[in-house]
Parts: C-alpha cells; structure tokens; sequence
C-alpha cells in the first residue's frame, strides 16, 4: 500500500539536502533533513511477547493466553501495543546514530512520543515495518518531529504515532 510523502508547508521548513541536515538557511545542523526515511522491520516472536511481558509484569491474558483469546474476536493471542511502539523506539535510536555521523554539534534526545494509536492487533508471526519519517524540524526550539507508522505484512498500518527528538548542542 503506497503513503503519500508528508505535506510539509514552505513557512514551517524548506527541504534540504540529504546528508546535510540545514535547515531555515541559519546553518544549524542537526544531521536529519525534512522528507528523510528509514524503515526498521522485525518478526514478532512468542518470545518477544513473554519476554516484554516479564519486563513489564504485563501479563493480560490477550497476550499470555491462546485458550481465552480463542474465544475473542481477535482469535488469538496479540502483542502488546507499547511492544510495537518499542520497535519505533529502534527506528528513532537508528536515526539518532546515523545523525551522530552527519552532525558535530548536535546531539539527539528523544522527548517522546504524541498522538499513538494501535489501530489493528499485531499477531505473533506477523512482520511489523516501523516506517519513521522527519516531517518537520524546529531550529527555534532545537526540535524535530517525526511521523511514525507501523504496517505489517499485508501492506496494513497497524499503529501510528508522533515522535518529538530534541537536538543539544555539544559541549566543548
């Protein structure tokens, strides 16, 4: 299923080249550009699922029992949402150090995630593609925003999500 590149409006932030990361003509560089992507894809596995489970103490029975879920719409067991926003967390952490190779002045931190919503269940066996795209960047206020989508398999996306990186400026 094809998506649309973001709209970005020119007063908000003008495109530029890859690898640059200039933005607003000013010379800050922040080593991310408007428009740049990266995917991350992974294999939801039962053990992702207990594992995140006795990290979190989250087990529901929705994740942690075949026998219950049989008898829900769903099927079977799902993935916990925050588990799929967690692979965007990878997306976000692969941007970060490809940054760290572009910038000498900046350095990433994320600030955290608005506007998630798990839109379809993740099954165990389904492959999630974490799509993470630089939408907008905020020189004024050291900041980027970053569009996250979660499609699985078959082309559907399955959760959505904002991502806020604040970029510092190095010491020293």
């Amino acid at each position: 299923m094809p998506i649309d590149p973001p709209h970005i409006p020119p007063a908000v932030a003008s495109p530029s080249p890859p690898g640059r990361g200039r933005i607003n003509e000013g010379n800050v560089e922040f080593g991310v550009h408007v428009g740049e992507t990266l995917e991350f894809s992974k294999t939801v596995g039962e053990s992702d699922i207990y594992l995140f489970a006795g990290i979190t103490g989250d087990f529901f029975a929705n994740h942690v029992n075949e026998e219950y879920m049989k008898k829900t719409p769903f099927g079977h067991r799902i993935a916990h949402g925050v588990l799929i926003l967690a692979f965007a967390g990878t997306a976000s952490s692969m941007v970060s150090t490809k940054s760290l190779e572009k910038s000498d002045r900046f350095a990433p931190v994320s600030l955290g995630y608005d506007r998630v919503r798990f839109l379809k269940p993740v099954f165990i066996g389904d492959t999630i593609t974490i799509r993470y795209t630089i939408e907008k960047l905020e020189p004024e206020r050291g900041r980027s925003i970053a569009k996250i989508e979660a499609i699985n398999q078959d082309g559907s996306l399955v959760m959505v999500a904002e991502h806020i990186m604040k970029w510092v400026e190095k010491r020293g």
